[in-house]
């Protein structure tokens, strides 16, 4: 792979946050670090693309014993079956289950399911996190 080398100016406090950041995260260098956050910046911009191709992971914590809320969770997965890639279901205890659910799609497509699900009666919580497959992240 080709690299380009370049300079940046940056004050010497933020500079010493930067560092303590990334030992703490793991990385040997700043240029992984950076590389990442390049990177992340490329995904979010992209994601304001409602019309580009998208995956999401989408985690529900719901009430299983609520009125029929799995079924409508199951439900909302089979009317958007060419959507869904994957689910897992967790038993957290006895009350509480979580399911994460792979959405594949345009982003508009994937956050539409996404609060569909969401918004079920029954379910607690719920969270998208999106990422895009663009050949821009080398």
């Amino acid at each position: 792979m080709n690299v380009v080398r370049f300079g940046i100016s940056i004050p010497p406090k933020l500079l010493e946050k930067f560092d303590e950041i990334i030992k703490e995260k793991g990385y040997t260098n700043r240029s992984e670090a950076i590389r990442d956050l390049i990177r992340d910046l490329i995904v979010k911009e992209e994601l304001k693309k409602s019309e580009k191709e998208g995956i999401g992971v989408l985690s529900i914590v719901y009430e299983h014993h609520k009125s029929h809320v799995l079924e409508k969770i199951i439900e909302a997965q089979h009317e958007n079956e060419k959507n869904i890639v994957s689910t897992l279901h967790i038993h957290l205890d006895k009350e509480n289950c979580m399911e994460v659910i792979i959405i594949r799609g345009k982003i508009m497509d994937v956050k539409k399911i996404a609060d569909k699900i969401i918004s079920i009666k029954g379910v607690k919580h719920g969270k998208l996190i999106m990422s895009t497959a663009t050949e821009s992240l080398a």
